[in-house]
């Protein structure tokens, strides 16, 4: 898609917030460009900052084998996060490297237009939730969300290998919801008006 495309060149020379000065490359997104499913994880981590490509290593691996048993290959979904650079050590976002970095991500969103988006881990689901209920009891369950689409949270594939993979049976009822869901129709809105709880990332 040749608007993705050229958010990407925006993207890839982006000096808005201070990670521009620390990170090896901007990590934007890879995948189908007209995906009905897209993944938001948090921010890269090391690997996915040396290779410019967001869950690569363990973490990407669980992902894609969570992706095979529900029919899914990684080319056929899009993944991005919240984030397109690394931050130092692996830091929690700040709000202004946020507030810097949405506009990226709301544009995803839009051109993508995925059906079903699954945000990964407790940072992502809160930020596009607009909660403060941590992801231990927001997954499990699927909500409406912005323009009629579902979103499915469920926990980041590190802290599910950090778990000594206690954590993916439970990821794997995630993953069946979100086959699920993909198989439903989208219900949008007659009017195209922002949720309240939303429209501070969107819009």
């Amino acid at each position: 898609m040749e608007e993705l495309a050229q958010l990407e060149a925006v993207a890839l020379v982006c000096t808005q917030c201070r990670l521009a000065e620390s990170r090896t490359q901007v990590v934007f997104g890879v995948g189908d460009p007209a995906a009905d499913l897209m993944f938001v994880g948090e921010a890269p981590g090391f690997h996915e900052d040396q290779q410019g490509e967001p869950f690569v290593g363990a973490a990407g691996q669980l992902l894609t084998r969570l992706l095979g048993e529900i029919g899914l290959g990684r080319e056929e979904v899009y993944i991005a996060n919240v984030l397109k650079c690394r931050p130092p050590g692996n830091r929690d976002p700040q709000p202004d490297e946020i507030g810097a970095c949405k506009g990226y991500l709301r544009s995803q969103v839009t051109l993508v237009d995925p059906n079903v988006v699954v945000t990964l881990g407790n940072f992502a689901s809160k930020l596009l939730l607009r909660t403060e209920v941590g992801i231990t009891n927001l997954r499990g369950r699927s909500y409406r969300w912005w323009q009629g689409r579902l979103l499915i949270p469920t926990f980041h594939p590190a802290a599910a290998l950090r778990s000594q993979q206690k954590l993916i049976p439970e990821m794997q009822q995630d993953f069946a919801l979100v086959r699920e869901a993909l198989a439903q129709p989208r219900h949008r809105p007659s009017i195209a008006t922002p949720e309240p709880s939303q429209m501070e990332l969107f819009s």
